[in-house]
């Protein structure tokens, strides 16, 4: 079934393998060069070019808002963000994570700036997302590292992206989750959008910002 239908859909190589391996490789650098400068105070923690490990929904993990390679990358996939969703779409922003051992991403819903989104596998190991695709509510209580949810509510379904795969879903409408991590490293990055002719259209273009490739306000 087409995204139409479901509401999300899986591109299978997206990006090739060598060109996923090569971004992939690039966060790792830039994950070990932050930390090492860290460490003796060589950087200012609160520069927004050099990523973050407070991500306030997975704290510890590596991640990037509006990294330049990756808001090429938001560009680039334009034209096939398009042709599978059939829509007329603008671009928000790019955020991207190296997850490690043990995190969880926890069952919710999207902001606005997120209502047509892809994560795509870059690199490290395989960690299934889950989708549910009935479009229910079933979070009771709860912050984005702790989440209540319904009892009964829809298991989901298990999708699960090989390296180059992108998965292309309704953030804003369908819950989507990860359960815990088991590998010791796997990065995705986030690729956002906003219907050309949607509510936010006006008001959310580039996340608000000015121009992509800049930090958020």
């Amino acid at each position: 079934m087409s995204f139409k239908t479901k509401k999300y859909q899986v591109i299978r190589q997206a990006l090739s393998k060598e060109l996923a391996n090569f971004i992939f490789n690039y966060m790792m650098l830039q994950r070990d060069a932050v930390d090492f400068m860290m460490k003796d105070n060589r950087v200012n923690p609160l520069n927004p070019f050099i990523g973050r490990r407070d991500d306030t929904q997975i704290p510890g993990c590596y991640s990037k808002y509006a990294d330049w390679v990756m808001e090429t990358l938001l560009m680039y996939m334009i034209p096939i963000m398009k042709a599978k969703t059939g829509m007329d779409l603008i671009p928000t922003y790019s955020y991207t994570r190296l997850y490690e051992k043990g995190n969880i991403l926890h069952r919710h819903k999207d902001r606005p700036s997120c209502e047509i989104s892809t994560t795509l596998h870059l690199g490290g190991g395989e960690w299934p997302i889950y989708m549910d695709p009935t479009g229910e509510d079933n979070i009771l209580s709860g912050k984005e590292t702790t989440t209540v949810v319904k009892p009964g509510a829809p298991k989901g379904t298990r999708i699960d992206l090989k390296v180059g795969d992108m998965l292309i879903y309704s953030g804003c409408e369908l819950e989507h989750w990860r359960e815990l991590f088991q590998g010791s490293v796997c990065s995705q990055v986030f690729l956002h959008y906003n219907h050309a002719n949607g509510p936010y259209a006006k008001t959310n273009l580039y996340d608000k910002r000015p121009l992509l490739g800049i930090p958020s306000k």
